[in-house]
């Protein structure tokens, strides 16, 4: 009887064990809890992705690497990573921990070799002093220190902060004290036991992002409460958490925001209203820039006020405002979407004026392209948003004026355009537009659509004036081609988002793409300023010094 009783009990056994296990990581194991931001970077992900052989193909890299300035030690980690001592297959993560006495940016990761770690430091930091407390060794200059033993690393770097509280440089911090108690963390005190990093980590990714507005923000002794306001709600338990993947052709993003129990009550009001479709199908625009969508509960702007503990000041809106705070509720349905798109060339711009020569003078304006936009919001009751209509034309009217902006109703929706034809258009019945996007972002409480390609065209006339810009947008038009955004779901304790940024390569690579990119982008700034003394760079010039172009899309 006893023996039939133990497979049960040790199967119970194993899967509180195995339940609480899921709580932990290792990742975050030798992190700090009140780190506010975190890096962790999955090394022979990026490195499978984007070889150093690669890597050092790029133009920046060739430059470091040719600079007669550039010190040995790293020409020697340049070469190879290996001669650093630093296993950069493996786990790294980068952190930013603030105090009073101010904040520390450290970086840790695996040691690949103990010896090329020590030589490759002490070179590094030119004569720092070497030490060694309970099997950690240690090597320090200020306001640098490396804490290192068979297995890992750990470099802080100090920065010393203003006291604000009491009006006073910061105290001077013991760098060697600071290094150890970061180095033989207590796992209590590590995100190794936070469940949302744990949340993270275990979703596959090549970064991992994790941003604690409560420990950025609140610093100890400074306080956020203002008269009448509590800023402190906004920022208790508010974690931001993202994951970046490099796919072929793209770049995945996925977010997540957590907060504390008043703000993420209001996160569960607010949101779960996806955004209305057909006030984007009904927009005008022929050629679509950009398109933010927005669906959310009004209700929620009461939540919100209380969280901030404003309720006092609500009696006072009317007088300002011209209409009260629950006629603003009440006027709204929950509903928003602002659209930019068809691009015109504007000749007669308010903002050109001539000079005493006759000479055409710029206010504010760099482009003579200029786009529609559309700003479009659904009613709630039609009385309490013709209420807000006027309140509108009492302290915009000038201005609506000045910009040939218009706007009308049908009851149903409210749309404001700086063109009369587009608004008039967004209340035909026949006006339906089934733009490709929608089938990304739909089904969401937020949505957004930017087309890069379209923007950077409209824009061409303006910005290839001079051959390094040509240059710039060429290279430019070859890599990026749209982004999608959808999310703003509140699931398991916050609010959910992604973001897709699709490249023109369809097959190669994002990171491989990004990195040509960027060198390509700055091996053409280094050569401008190696001619800053001639107004324009000539592309023969530049294509001289052999800058390569990012290779053309492949297509399918």
């Amino acid at each position: 009887m006893l023996k039939r009783s133990r497979i049960p009990l040790l199967t119970v056994m194993a899967v509180l064990i195995f339940a609480s296990c899921t709580k932990t990581n290792k990742q975050g194991r030798y992190l700090p809890k009140d780190a506010g931001f975190v890096l962790h970077i999955d090394g022979a992900s990026l490195n499978a992705k984007l070889p150093w052989s690669e890597i050092k193909q790029n133009p920046l890299f060739q430059q470091l690497y040719a600079d007669s300035a550039t010190p040995v030690f790293i020409k020697q980690a340049l070469d190879s990573p290996d001669n650093s001592g630093i296993d950069i297959k493996g786990d790294l993560a980068f952190y930013v921990q603030n105090d009073t006495t101010g904040s520390i940016a450290a970086f840790t990761g695996t040691i690949k070799d103990a010896e090329k770690f020590r030589l490759f430091n002490l070179d590094a930091t030119k004569g720092g002093s070497e030490s060694e407390k309970d099997g950690i060794k240690f090597i320090s200059k200020s306001p640098v220190c490396v804490g290192y033993n068979k297995e890992r690393f750990l470099y802080i770097i100090n920065h010393e902060n203003y006291d604000f509280v009491n009006h006073q440089q910061g105290k001077a911090r013991d760098l060697l004290t600071t290094c150890s108690g970061l180095f033989d963390l207590k796992e209590s005190n590590s995100l190794g036991e936070n469940e949302k990093f744990t949340a993270l980590v275990k979703t596959t990714g090549d970064l991992h992002i994790w941003m604690n507005a409560e420990n950025t923000a609140n610093l100890k002794g400074f306080n956020m409460k203002m008269p009448m306001m509590d800023l402190n709600k906004l920022t208790k338990g508010n974690i931001t958490t993202a994951i970046v993947n490099f796919e072929n052709g793209k770049i995945l993003i996925a977010t997540k925001s957590y907060a504390g129990k008043e703000m993420a009550d209001f996160y569960k009001k607010f949101s779960g209203k996806n955004f209305d479709e057909e006030m984007v199908k009904r927009l005008p625009t022929k050629d679509v820039a950009a398109v933010f969508a927005l669906g959310y509960n009004p209700e929620a702007i009461n939540d919100f006020i209380k969280v901030l503990g404003l309720e006092g000041l609500t009696p006072l809106v009317p007088k300002f405002a011209g209409f009260s705070v629950e006629e603003f509720i009440k006027a709204n349905k929950g509903d928003v979407v602002i659209a930019i798109g068809d691009f015109k060339t504007k000749k007669d711009s308010p903002y050109v004026t001539k000079d005493s020569l006759g000479s055409p003078t710029m206010h504010g304006e760099l482009f003579n392209t200029i786009p529609d936009f559309t700003f479009v919001t659904s009613v709630g009751d039609k009385d309490a948003f013709n209420k807000l209509i006027k309140a509108g034309e009492k302290f915009s009217g000038p201005f609506l004026t000045a910009f040939n902006i218009s706007y009308n109703t049908d009851g149903k929706y409210f749309a404001l355009s700086n063109s009369k034809e587009n608004v008039d258009k967004y209340f035909e019945k026949t006006s339906s537009n089934n733009f490709d996007f929608l089938s990304k972002i739909s089904g969401n409480p937020l949505g957004g659509y930017i087309n890069f390609q379209y923007i950077m065209k409209a824009f061409e006339s303006d910005i290839t004036k001079d051959s390094t810009a040509k240059l710039i947008y060429d290279a430019s038009l070859k890599t990026w081609d749209n982004a999608f955004i959808k999310g703003g779901n509140y699931d398991d304790g916050g609010i959910t988002q992604s973001i897709e940024i699709n490249l023109m390569d369809k097959n190669t690579n994002s990171l491989k793409q990004l990195n040509q990119y960027v060198g390509f982008l700055k091996k053409l700034e280094r050569d401008f300023k190696k001619k800053v003394k001639a107004p324009y760079m000539d592309a023969e010039d530049v294509m001289k010094d052999n800058i390569a172009m990012p290779p053309a899309p492949v297509s399918k």
